[in-house]
């Protein structure tokens, strides 16, 4: 906490306007309310805090009561993201969470009654051996819950982890791409039955009213948002992760050494504070490649080519004319002329990451 608060510090920058703060994972809510308080009050102290901020913090449904919530809530904290992940004892325990989907239930209650108006709920679908009868029982149980904002995230087996070694040694079956697409599938028609407005790839918002078609919903997370526009922020934390100032960067990850990073406090130009180690330049290249794979992310917007113009200069379709239309013919992108606007199809939205290849220069 002493080392957190002397990075952040290291930043002060008291007219910067900063209109979103996101508690992120591991598990923040282990955290006491006093410190997120304390937190808070050293962001509003070093930067400009603004009265309307959207304050998300990351929450496993164990980790929570009524009592920590209420204090939360009166630390300043107005957005809650709920790990809820499945509704079924098994699929929990395959994913070694430990709560229930009764901690579920308790801690969306426990939030309303705190005064929480802002709530997310975490899914994860495509698991080993999961059926779509099972996957839809997940999200119906989720919607009962009625939150603001759906995350619903397809599993993916990365290298090193338990599921890689149960899947190489035959222990588990691999996941089943074509099936967790029908589950993506099903999951955007049935929430837009249900109100919801698909916005991003794995992201959905209530709409009630309907938002404009080329416009956000109302509960869009405005955090990341600001990660798919390719709008700068700033990463605090051992493992934080910041764009800002032309450059990206990464935090010491090990806590030991991000603490003695900071008690040495060695002054760095902005944004790169004392635990700052992985550091990238931008090129012109890497500006407009981020630019095309994270906008494309945005189901409704997709990418603005007046924005893109503005930004760096030149046109893009003068420099990804031939991907573009090579997109367009596979059924993958599409074009919106009269909005000068460039964006996935729902076919796209399965093969995103073969779009976004077609934009690596």
């Amino acid at each position: 906490m002493e080392a957190l608060q002397v990075e952040i510090e290291s930043l002060k920058s008291p007219h910067l306007a900063v209109h979103t703060v996101f508690f992120g994972g591991g598990t923040p809510s282990l955290l006491p309310p006093s410190a997120v308080a304390q937190i808070l009050e050293t962001i509003a102290r070093c930067f400009h805090l603004l009265p309307d901020a959207e304050i998300t913090l990351e929450a496993n449904p164990g980790t929570v009561t009524l009592e920590s919530l209420r204090a939360l809530r009166a630390a300043g904290v107005n957005r809650l993201s709920l790990g809820m992940q499945s509704a079924q004892a098994e699929e929990l325990h395959l994913l070694e969470r430990e709560h229930s989907f009764l901690d579920v239930i308790h801690a969306v209650e426990w939030a309303r009654r705190a005064g929480f108006t802002l709530l997310n709920l975490d899914l994860i679908y495509g698991l080993p051996s999961q059926s779509l009868e099972r996957w839809q029982s997940n999200l119906e149980w989720a919607l009962r819950l009625q939150p603001e904002h759906l995350s619903l995230y397809a599993l993916s087996i990365e290298h090193g982890t338990p599921f890689s070694r149960w899947v190489g040694r035959g222990l588990m079956p691999a996941p089943d791409d074509d099936l967790a697409a029908a589950m993506l599938e099903w999951s955007a028609e049935r929430l837009e039955q249900a109100g919801y407005a698909q916005y991003e790839i794995s992201n959905w918002a209530r709409d009630l009213p309907p938002s404009p078609p080329l416009e956000s919903p109302r509960y869009a997370c405005r955090h990341n948002l600001q990660y798919w526009l390719m709008q700068p922020y700033l990463g605090f934390g051992a493992g934080a992760h910041g764009y800002a100032g032309g450059y990206r960067y990464a935090n010491v990850l090990r806590i030991r050494t991000y603490i003695e990073r900071l008690r040495a406090a060695r002054q760095r130009p902005f944004p790169l504070s004392p635990a700052a180690v992985h550091i990238h330049r931008q090129t012109l290249e890497d500006e407009m490649e981020e630019f095309m794979m994270l906008g494309l992310r945005l189901t409704r917007q997709g990418v603005s080519l007046e924005t893109f113009h503005q930004r760096f200069g030149r046109e893009a379709r003068e420099i990804y004319g031939k991907s573009i239309s090579r997109l367009c013919q596979d059924g993958l992108l599409e074009i919106l002329e009269e909005e000068k606007r460039l964006r996935l199809t729902r076919r796209g939205r399965l093969l995103g990451n073969r779009v976004f290849r077609e934009f690596l220069l």
